[in-house]
């Protein structure tokens, strides 16, 4: 039986003319190759799949053809074919994330010294280079500031943050972006045809999409559709092989969400769950779908009137207001990132449309949102909204003037934060509060500056609610202002941001300083992984 080899492996571009999508890339090396401007360190950066080790080799191919230094490499000479084979001596490859200690890289540099066996360039590729220990770092710089002349380096990372700025410095670097989703359709179409595979091309596009910009993750995607479909390449066994939801579970659920349906919610998910598709891709294509409302509901000419679901995107975006949907695709994203800490996906899934209840359930009003227009006062645009507790100028200040002798002073020395920490408030009335600020006056006077950026929360159901829970709180009537416009730029979210980054670089601080983590550091040269680091809130803590 003749071996089958996979098309990532097949297809795997031999020239620079052969690659997709990495067009700045391939254009900077060619002409630094036409004009002999070559550099002795090149750092080749990106996600997954992208080309950072296909560019790599076909940079070893151009320095080293037998035609000479060049951007065309012939593909048929000897060192041609021993590098597209993986065989051509002076080509030395290393994964860094299986050889991270300091010995392998001094046993690597050790024979750069020597001249190369056959080729130009003895040409090192280093894989997942961020990998490498602190103390490998150290000795690949001495050769990185002095290498011989016959040895090019080739870095390779999917974390070049994590590459000191001293081995950076001495890199030319390329940034390999995320392929785009047609672009990859386009590609497995071609492949397609050339291995007379018949297909439907709404099956790629759903291959390409689940891709995320990786066209090896496309080709290995597109193996296994061929395999699971036996040959012919339908829309709808490449949703069951991916666990893709159709449209219409999508719709469902936004449907229940505006009946402040719970239980229908939780029926769709059963179902979901029953079909076993990915909760992870339900959230995608939710959010994707949320995308899509939120332009029909501002710049609509965008979207094509032809498409299938046009109709259904315009009826939901007259279901929800703009704060809803922008609402929906936070929770969404957050959701989905969310899901690897979740009990199950079950759950993780089921919270997450929970949240958009939870958090909406009190302000859906299928209404008109009022429209707000602003005068200039005092530096800040006044908000002419409909406000509770407003009143003509000599009403006010009767009511001041009657209620002063019954002020409490130490009104005015209220923190907003803090107040607003204590108040029941959830939703977009609490989102409110959160990016606003406050300047405090007797008697019992607020007013309430809300940046130009946040003005759409101003809707007066959001400014009621913020009334009746400080009334509640104070347990007196509280006179209300609202502004677009800044004080000090320090809101209660603000203020939250700040405090989580000083915990965080005390618990950072706190565990460098450790004798123990020092001691494994200097004798196992361990690495502290600083993203894993959580301070511990203490019930102290505000």
């Amino acid at each position: 039986m003749s071996h089958i080899q996979a098309l990532a492996r097949k297809w795997r571009p031999k020239d620079f003319s052969q690659l997709t999508g990495q067009e700045h890339i391939v254009k900077a090396l060619s002409n630094a190759l036409q004009q002999n401007r070559l550099h002795h360190a090149y750092l080749l950066t990106g996600t997954r799949g992208v080309g950072k080790t296909t560019i790599a080799r076909i940079l070893a191919k151009s320095l080293n053809c037998e035609t000479g230094i060049t951007a065309t490499p012939c593909g048929i000479c000897t060192i041609c074919t021993q590098i597209d084979n993986g065989n051509f001596i002076d080509l030395v490859e290393l994964d860094a994330a299986s050889n991270t200690q300091v010995d392998n890289m001094r046993e690597l540099l050790e024979s750069a010294v020597y001249a190369p066996t056959s080729g130009r360039f003895k040409i090192y590729l280093i894989d997942e280079v961020h990998m490498l220990s602190k103390s490998a770092f150290n000795a690949m710089l001495k050769t990185l500031e002095e290498p011989p002349a016959h040895v090019k380096f080739v870095l390779a990372t999917t974390d070049p943050q994590k590459i000191p700025i001293t081995v950076l410095s001495r890199c030319l670097q390329f940034n390999l972006k995320q392929i785009p989703q047609q672009q990859i359709a386009e590609h497995l179409k071609y492949i397609l045809t050339q291995e007379n595979i018949p297909y439907a091309y709404p099956a790629l596009q759903l291959i390409a999409r689940a891709a995320q910009g990786s066209m090896r993750d496309g080709l290995s995607l597109l193996d296994q559709a061929i395999a699971y479909s036996e040959g012919n390449i339908a829309e709808e066994n490449v949703r069951d092989m991916l666990g893709i939801t159709h449209q219409d579970y999508l719709i469902d659920l936004l449907n229940a969400l505006a009946q402040n349906d719970g239980v229908k919610i939780l029926s769709i998910a059963d179902e979901i769950e029953a079909r076993c598709l990915s909760f992870d891709f339900v959230l995608q294509d939710l959010a994707s779908l949320l995308h899509r409302i939120a332009l029909m509901q501002t710049i609509p000419d965008v979207l094509n009137p032809d498409d299938v679901e046009h109709k259904v995107i315009a009826s939901l975006a007259k279901s929800f207001s703009a704060e809803d949907i922008q609402l929906f695709y936070q929770i969404a994203l957050h959701g989905r990132s969310d899901l690897s800490l979740a009990p199950d996906e079950y759950a993780g899934f089921t919270m997450t449309m929970m949240r958009m209840l939870a958090f909406t359930s009190d302000d859906f009003v299928q209404e008109k949102n009022h429209p707000v227009s602003t005068t200039v006062k005092n530096g800040a645009r006044k908000s002419e909204v409909p406000i509770h507790n407003s009143s003509p100028k000599h009403i006010e200040k009767k009511l001041e003037h009657e209620s002063a002798a019954n002020s409490d002073p130490a009104f005015v020395d209220w923190d907003w934060a803090n107040l607003v920490s204590r108040l029941n408030l959830s939703g977009m009335s609490k989102m409110l509060v959160q990016h606003s600020e406050a300047k405090f006056s007797l008697p019992e006077k607020i007013e309430i500056y809300v940046p130009e950026i946040h003005k759409h929360l101003l809707e007066k159901k959001y400014q009621d609610k913020l009334q009746a829970a400080l009334n509640h709180f104070f347990n007196k009537p509280i006179t209300l202002n609202f502004c677009i416009g800044t004080l000090t730029g320090i809101t209660p979210l603000t203020a939250q941001q700040i405090e989580a980054k000083e915990k965080q670089a005390r618990s950072i601080t706190n565990i460098e300083k450790d004798p123990v983590v020092q001691q494994l550091i200097e004798n196992f040269d361990a690495k502290l992984i600083i993203s894993s680091i959580k301070p511990i809130e203490n019930k102290g803590d505000s």
